[in-house]
């Protein structure tokens, strides 16, 4: 499977655990807190597959300044989640804060993946031949397989 489509079903799989999360009720914060660490999970992985294999495969192709800035812009944005998760991880599920947080964190990940899919991944179909993301996804699928083994 190449590589812009396992990053896109990644993001497919994060907006459903989203849509769990925004059906809970007000009180629902064990299985509130559940599905952050679901989401915790999914996107951490994903945020490292992304930062170790794609990122620096489409920097190393990125031959005019926008789309340099779509990467460095990605890299932001991954920042940003890291930095709300830990924070979401700091709180009691059942606090107002933690509800607002989410709620952001929830935002940002729809946009960041929604322009991704957009701009970048359409940046990359042109940047790359079908048997290099190819490749690109092999990486991917290997390293997200060797995250989820038992140590």
């Amino acid at each position: 499977m190449d590589a812009l489509t396992l990053l896109k079903n990644d993001h497919t799989k994060v907006k459903g655990l989203f849509e769990e999360v925004e059906a809970l009720g007000e009180r629902a914060t064990t299985s509130r807190e559940r599905l952050f660490e679901q989401i915790d999970g999914e996107l951490s992985l994903h945020a490292e597959v992304e930062e170790k294999i794609f990122y620096p495969a489409f920097k190393r192709r990125a031959e005019d300044s926008e789309e340099r800035e779509e990467v460095a812009e990605a890299y932001e944005e991954h920042a940003l989640v890291k930095s709300l998760i830990g924070e979401l991880e700091d709180l009691d599920p059942s606090d107002e804060q933690y509800k607002a947080k989410l709620n952001v964190l929830i935002e940002l990940v729809k946009h960041h993946a929604d322009e991704e899919e957009k701009t970048m991944f359409k940046m990359a179909r042109e940047m790359f031949e079908k048997s290099e993301l190819e490749q690109l996804g092999e990486k991917i699928a290997q390293m997200k397989e060797q995250a989820k083994a038992p140590a």
